[in-house]
């Protein structure tokens, strides 16, 4: 009788623990397979396939977690359940945003302004929806984002219409708005990379595009919403402060130079003004010629994925998400109807 580990083979899929010996007791966590006298090759290889699925499908858990202990049916299910109602959720946005195509902007700094808020002494403010409330999007740092807002509500109301796992908070909803209008932007600069072709542009972005840098952001799904404005003096007017202030702000949440030029399209209507803004700025200059430079190439690589993963982190921030939200209890069938 032999023991065959597959740890050694599996580097890069299986969890850093030591090899067991054949004399041993197999640790927690670790795929083995007895080999008993006559056994073929062919059922060495399923085991090994049996240990290589477990794995992926574990490593897809949001909650870190040896093999498919937390991947049982029932986590499958939600799964599902949040993907197909988030992907309702963004055909939602998509729709109401081609139609407003001015509201974009507004809407890229509507998600701004409620992120950063956050505090990280005191562990309070961030991407909680607050800027939802009069007392907050009245103040003068969110002058001109009220229609974005309108746009938001409207949104949720249809959205909460076909919800089967309960309402979507307005934390989540104006994070994936952002998301939204995100991609109309690189979607429209494809499009006129293409002469003005949509179908041309709609290939030119599947093929060359980022669309599969959101994957980390899509997982950020179940923010709580406040129940009172954030305090004021937390948000800058964009349009006013000065360079080094708003450099202030993002050190504050934990950015730098690269995550200010590379969110210049949250700053204010005006990108190209936003951008001439930042460049009087030494720290700055280099990475808004880095991202100028990349919004002329076909792919706009760095651009993107640096922007997706700068909204991101900032989307989160404070924010201890749940990822069981808008999942709900499936029907038990009754097998006693059942004719066999």
């Amino acid at each position: 009788m032999g023991l065959v580990s597959f740890l050694s083979t599996l580097p890069t899929l299986l969890p850093n623990t030591p090899s067991p010996s054949s004399r041993c007791p197999i640790p927690y966590g670790v795929i083995s397979c007895k080999i008993e006298d006559g056994v073929g090759r062919r059922e060495v290889l399923k085991c090994f396939g049996a240990a290589i699925s477990l794995e992926l499908v574990a490593s897809s858990s949001p909650i870190p977690s040896p093999f498919v202990e937390v991947a049982n049916a029932a986590d499958l299910i939600q799964r599902r359940q949040r993907s197909d109602f988030q992907s309702s959720i963004k055909t939602t946005l998509y729709t109401a945003l081609k139609a407003n195509p001015e509201l974009v902007s507004p809407v890229l700094t509507l998600a701004l302004n409620d992120a950063v808020t956050y505090n990280k002494a005191t562990k309070t403010g961030g991407p909680n929806g607050s800027i939802r409330f009069s007392a907050e999007i009245s103040r003068p740092e969110n002058s001109g984002l009220a229609a974005a807002l309108s746009l938001v509500e409207e949104a949720k109301k249809e959205i909460d219409s076909y919800s089967k796992g309960g309402p979507i908070s307005y934390s989540d909803l104006i994070q994936l708005a952002a998301q939204s209008a995100l991609k109309a932007t690189f979607l429209a600069s494809a499009i006129r990379k293409c002469g003005g072709n949509e179908e041309k542009g709609n290939l030119l972005y599947s093929a060359y595009g980022s669309s599969g840098q959101w994957g980390l952001f899509d997982r950020q799904f179940g923010r709580s919403d406040a129940q009172d404005p954030d305090p004021e003096g937390r948000v800058p007017d964009w349009s006013k402060v000065s360079v080094q202030e708003m450099k202030d702000k993002y050190t504050a949440l934990g950015f730098g130079p690269r995550q200010l030029a590379v969110m210049s399209a949250f700053l204010g209507p005006d990108q190209l003004a936003t951008e001439a803004k930042l460049a009087t700025d030494p720290d700055v200059a280099k990475w808004v010629e880095k991202y100028q430079r990349s919004r002329e190439t076909v792919s706009q690589t760095d651009y993107e994925v640096d922007l997706i993963t700068t909204l991101t982190k900032m989307s989160c921030l404070g924010q201890n998400i749940n990822y069981e939200a808008y999942s709900y209890a499936v029907p038990k069938l009754d097998f006693s109807k059942l004719k066999l």
